[in-house]
């Protein structure tokens, strides 16, 4: 992991793509509560870093911190750039930071295919497993059942049968986990917040 402290190339993108107007915070849940004003500003200013920020550079944002790589995975899903699908899934699956897998997910869900669905199927069949581990099970399985939706498949039904994975998952845990299917709907509503920015991302390349 490259530390932005003594990194200046990695100083460098913070400042132009991480912390303007404090983006990195916003992006998730934070955007719902944006007035209209405040959301075109945030859609446009995020459409335009997604669409000046090269490929190089995104690579060098997920070698950094949660921040950067929260950042980066949301370009990438208002980009579209499945050329970074598996270093998202490797990442996700990794957990070795907190705050970014919510990004993640809203990346695989924007990309849409079975193959994005098949690294969210790798990450249950890991941390399903794990009871003491409380990452992020939950907004994984419902990025899975937003695919489902998506793609008329049936990924997530093998985890949430009557005494199946997530079951046992939440019978050893102490506290209570999110709803898969609010999870779900959160997921939905992200993505359309991405669709809403992608839109923009679209016309910026129309112009050039």
């Amino acid at each position: 992991m490259r530390d932005v402290q003594s990194d200046p190339e990695l100083q460098d993108l913070v400042r132009r793509f991480v912390t303007p107007d404090r983006r990195y915070l916003r992006l998730g849940g934070s955007v719902f509560r944006l007035s209209p004003v405040e959301r075109s500003a945030f859609v446009r200013d995020l459409a335009q870093a997604a669409y000046d920020i090269t490929p190089a550079e995104l690579s060098v944002l997920f070698e950094g911190g949660w921040r950067e790589r929260k950042t980066a995975a949301w370009m990438v899903a208002v980009a579209h750039r499945s050329e970074f699908r598996e270093l998202i899934g490797r990442l996700l699956l990794a957990s070795d930071g907190p705050y970014a897998g919510a990004a993640y997910c809203v990346a695989l869900a924007e990309f849409g295919t079975a193959a994005d669905a098949e690294l969210l199927n790798a990450y249950l069949d890991h941390y399903l497993s794990r009871p003491e581990l409380d990452y992020d099970q939950a907004i994984v399985l419902g990025t899975l059942l937003y695919l489902d939706e998506m793609l008329g498949s049936e990924y997530a039904t093998r985890f949430l049968v009557p005494g199946g994975p997530w079951d046992r998952w939440l019978e050893v845990r102490a506290v209570a986990a999110l709803d898969p299917q609010y999870c779900r709907q959160t997921v939905q509503q992200l993505c359309a917040f991405v669709d809403e920015t992608d839109a923009v991302f679209a016309s910026l390349d129309c112009e050039s």
